[in-house]
Order: C-alpha cells, then structure tokens, then sequence
C-alpha cells in the first residue's frame, strides 16, 4: 500500500495558491489536514484558500486550529478581523485588529503581503474609530446631552474613550501618598488666601523687575549635582529656565528675602509645608523666550504647586495631564505637579512666574506632621 507524499501534495496546493487558483488549493490542502498531517502553517495557508473562494465559515475554522496554537499569528490574527468586519461587527474587528497591530512592532522583516494586511486594518480601526465616535454623539444628543457643554470632566472623558487623550495620573518620581483626589489643577477660588495673594501682585511685580532689571543671583532651575548621576534633562544647566531663590531647600535667603520684603510679607500665614532640608520653597521662575520646559512630573503628590504669573507675554501656556491653560498675568494658578505637565513660552519675551507649594488640602493636620517627620528622617538618612 503506499503512503501518499503529503510534503508533495501541500507543494502543490501552495503552488495552486500562488497561481491564485484558491479551489484547487484549497482541496489538496485539506488531503493533507484529514489525513492529520497539517502543520500550523498548512492550516493558515487553507484558511487562505478558503477566504480567496469566499467560504468564510470554514475560513474561520481553519483560523481557529491556527490561533489555538499560536495565538499571535499575525496572518490569523488579520483575517479574523477582516470576517468580522466583513460581517459588519466593528467592535469584535478591532479587537483582532488591535491585538495584530500592537504584535507587529514586535516583529522585523515582515512580509509585503503582510505589511498590506496591516496597513488596511490600520485605515479599518481609523474609519470604526470614526463611525463609533459619530454614533456616540449623535446617540448623546439624541439622549439630550450637549457633549460640548457637559463639564470638562464629562469632555476629558470622551477624549480618552475616543483615544485622542491618555488617562493621566499621579506618578510623583520619589514619594506617593494614596487616596488623594487625581485633579491637575485646583479652583483657585476654593482656597480663601488666594485673594490676598493676587492682590498683592502690584507690589510682587515691582519686586520682580527690580531683580530683572539688577540680573543677578539667578541660577538654572535643573543643576548638575556632582554627587548623583548626570539628570537627563534639555534644560540641565540651562539659564533659560532660571530661579530667583526666597526660600529654597527649607532655608530663606535672607539677601534675597530684603530685596523682595513684600513677597515675603504676601506669602506669611499660607499652608506651605515647613520640612527641614526641604521647605519652604519659593523662587520666581523665569522661562526665556521660544523655550518649553518638556513633560515632567514632581517628586511628591503631597503638594500643590502655586503659579502666581507676573511678567507675562503672549503666547505662555502651562499643560496638566489634558488640561491646557493660558497663563494670565495676577491670576494665580494651583496645579497637582505629580501629574505630567509641561509649559512654553512662545513669546520673544522673558515670563517670570512666583512658584511656592503648599499642603494639599485634603491632609488633615495629623498627617502632615506625620508627613514632615517621615519626610525629615527620609532626609536625614
């Protein structure tokens, strides 16, 4: 009795295939997998058979045995999405779609065909992006809801549902404290002592161009330490990010403190932490012209950094997680620095800011002598 060559009839049915004659493949093909000689490969080259003679249901199966056993194949993973589109089932199409594309950038030397398949599921998920997005909207407004007047939560939401925005969390670099509310910035309102602090804006701001104006004692906000490895920063050492020192590592300047008495005086009685080695820390912030301070986060989320502008251009702005605001020149701006955030200056002009912390408002006393023990022993190790 002989053994029909299986090696011999799979070669045939990939010529066939090759020929574009997917019937014919297609039968020799299944010779091989009845007999249960098939490899993974012999069954995705039948599920191609079978897709080129429009039979998807056993298109599918084929795929099936596939991604049982290698369940990254990006071939399988590509073809499934393309039946569920075919069948109208956007949400199940994307989902293979996804997975096949985040797999890819994992892979080299792809091949043409499979590049092809790629690129189209790529133009697929943008085109169902686009048609779930048009249905939601079309569905809210139906419901009654104006999207564009719903809050800047509800906004911010549909942009990350929509993938045109990441969620953005606490990720502070030295020091996380849980359970504190995830806002990038606070309503300035909400805190009584704000008032008082804009008011004296007039007084700050002739304090401020004095110091311009004597251009002297400012140093690069990120500054080489001799003692730690080199930062990885574009600005490191640059003066086009500079501090102008009040208090700076828990010590006031005194120098400082008697050429600026009334900014001293506007910041007495606020909640700023008082941490040996660590707080106060108040500067004037200067960012020169066409400069951007990139994406960074702070080192604690038990803090909130206040931004009283004074020297304001055009064109400055300051990034918290989603949120993008203009600076204002005497309108005070609190924001949770452990959020990303970023700022420019796209003026040809210099802006100086007053930047100082204060204590979140959600700790209570207890906690933030807790903290201040924990973080002066952190200090002192």
């Amino acid at each position: 009795m002989n053994v029909p060559d299986y090696e011999a009839i799979a070669r045939s049915g990939v010529e066939a295939l090759r020929r574009g004659n997917g019937a014919e493949a297609r039968v020799e093909f299944e010779k091989v997998a009845v007999a249960g000689r098939a490899s993974h490969q012999l069954w995705l080259l039948l599920a191609q058979a079978c897709e080129m003679t429009g039979d998807d249901p056993a298109m599918e199966q084929a795929l099936a045995t596939v991604l049982e056993h290698e369940p990254r194949n990006l071939h399988a993973l590509l073809m499934k999405g393309e039946y569920r589109m075919r069948q109208g089932d956007d949400r199940a199409a994307t989902s293979w779609f996804g997975l096949a594309l985040s797999s890819a950038g994992q892979q080299q030397n792809l091949a043409s065909d499979l590049i092809a398949r790629l690129q189209r599921a790529q133009q697929a998920m943008r085109a169902s992006e686009q048609k779930f997005e048009d249905h939601l909207y079309t569905m809210l407004a139906a419901g009654g809801v104006d999207a564009a007047h719903a809050g800047p939560r509800f906004a911010e939401a549909l942009e990350i549902l929509n993938g045109r925005a990441q969620p953005q969390l606490q990720q502070p670099t030295s020091f996380y404290y849980p359970r504190l509310s995830q806002i990038p910035f606070h309503d300035s309102t909400a805190f009584d002592w704000v008032a008082g602090l804009e008011a004296a804006t007039p007084a700050i701001l002739a304090e401020v161009e004095a110091v311009l104006a004597a251009d002297q004692d400012f140093a690069p906000y990120v500054q080489r330490n001799s003692d730690r490895p080199t930062r990885e920063h574009v600005l490191l050492d640059d003066p086009s990010w500079s501090a102008y020192y009040l208090w700076q590592d828990g010590v006031l300047n005194a120098q400082h403190a008697e050429v600026c008495p009334a900014t001293v005086l506007a910041l007495e009685g606020l909640p700023i932490p008082s941490i040996a080695t660590r707080s106060p820390m108040a500067l004037f912030s200067v960012l020169k012209a066409k400069t951007h301070i990139p994406p960074h986060w702070g080192m604690l989320n038990t803090r909130l950094i206040v931004h009283l502008p004074l020297v304001v251009p055009p064109n400055c702005r300051l990034r918290v997680g989603n949120e993008v605001r203009s600076v204002e020149a005497g309108k005070a701006m609190i924001f949770d620095d452990s959020i990303e955030h970023e700022a420019w200056n796209d003026s040809d002009e210099t802006r100086v800011v007053l930047l100082f912390e204060i204590w979140r408002p959600e700790l209570d006393a207890g906690e933030c002598k807790a903290l201040t023990t924990m973080l002066e022993a952190i200090n002192a190790y």
